[in-house]
């Protein structure tokens, strides 16, 4: 079969498509590799023992997706709400407290999850746990990031230092309490999905231009 200009140009065009998709299925098997050794770091961390909080001088590299623990006394006048979190479909809030480690020192907790049929106006006064001193564990975090920001002005400046990170404690928690949100599940994503998905786009293309051309 001779082959005219008009179809090797249509062989240069279904070429360019299939290397586009064999390029875009490469990147996302490396995505899937990076996402792997990810969760892998993530595993490795949350299997350490528990790191207690006590001083300023920890920062939220070193505890993130860890156990840490703390040990203090809530400050309620001063904790918020983050809004616009739902859970399992219905609309709520986080509640997140300050836990005074002392006069001058206070790290946050994000207590977990209550009701609020806006998302944002709740009474966090029946989520009061205790005025106590009281043990906490959970994972490290970033201190709550979006709509909502603890901005001191709103409450009073803080009388004491913040540390820069949060604790997320996890379930289960005591009756009455906020509820805790469930550990993130680690999962590779839709990566290797999408790499099949551009695999066969490219083999789509190859075999259906040589079965149109031997057509013709």
């Amino acid at each position: 079969m001779k082959l005219t200009g008009k179809d090797w140009g249509f062989i240069a065009l279904a070429a360019v498509f299939a290397v586009v998709c064999a390029r875009l299925g490469i990147w996302q098997l490396d995505r899937l590799h990076q996402r792997r050794a990810l969760n892998a770091a993530v595993t490795a961390r949350r299997a350490l023992p528990p790191l207690e909080v006590t001083g300023a001088a920890i920062s939220v590299d070193s505890v993130r997706d860890r156990p840490v623990g703390a040990r203090g006394v809530y400050d309620y006048a001063r904790q918020w709400v983050w809004p616009g979190r739902s859970f399992e479909g219905v609309p709520g809030v986080a509640v997140v407290t300050p836990l005074k480690l002392s006069d001058s020192l206070a790290v946050m907790v994000d207590r977990g999850w209550v009701p609020s049929p806006d998302g944002f106006h709740v009474s966090l006064i029946p989520y009061e746990e205790t005025s106590d001193t009281v043990e906490v564990t959970g994972l490290g975090a970033k201190l709550p990031r979006g709509r909502g920001d603890y901005d001191p002005s709103q409450k009073g400046e803080f009388p004491y230092r913040v540390l820069p990170m949060a604790i997320q404690l996890l379930p289960p928690g005591p009756q009455g309490a906020p509820r805790r949100w469930p550990e993130v599940e680690l999962g590779n994503g839709p990566h290797l999905g999408y790499a099949i998905q551009w695999f066969s786009f490219a083999t789509i293309a190859v075999m259906g231009t040589a079965v149109f051309l031997r057509r013709r």
